[in-house]
């Protein structure tokens, strides 16, 4: 009986030391993640962005000559989950667009 319980131990050791390897090795990975948001300011540093916590951020745009405006919906890029090199990689669509709203009427 004894060497029963030892053998249950043993596993449930094993698998808890596992466990946690594969714990640490999720916590230390850092992807790109790339997100929807909106300009909400422009300034001579930048735009002004929320990020995906509701925060809002200054970023640069990493499209050459493309000027945005303010309320326009953005895709957001934060490379290897740095909020510091938080940055615009593409616009997802133009919402001042007068024949889309001359359509309705």
């Amino acid at each position: 009986m004894g060497a029963v319980l030892f053998v249950m131990n043993f596993k449930e050791e094993i698998f808890k030391s596992i466990q946690g390897m594969v714990d640490r090795a999720i916590d230390n990975c850092k992807v790109d993640r790339t997100y929807e948001s909106i300009v909400k300011e422009i300034t001579p540093k930048g735009y002004v962005v929320l990020d995906n916590t509701g925060s809002e951020r200054t970023v640069q745009c990493c499209i050459p000559n493309l000027n945005l405006r303010k309320m326009q919906r953005v895709w957001v890029r934060e490379p290897m989950g740095d909020l510091k090199k938080l940055h615009i990689c593409g616009v997802i669509e133009n919402t001042n667009n007068s024949t889309r709203r001359n359509r309705s009427r």
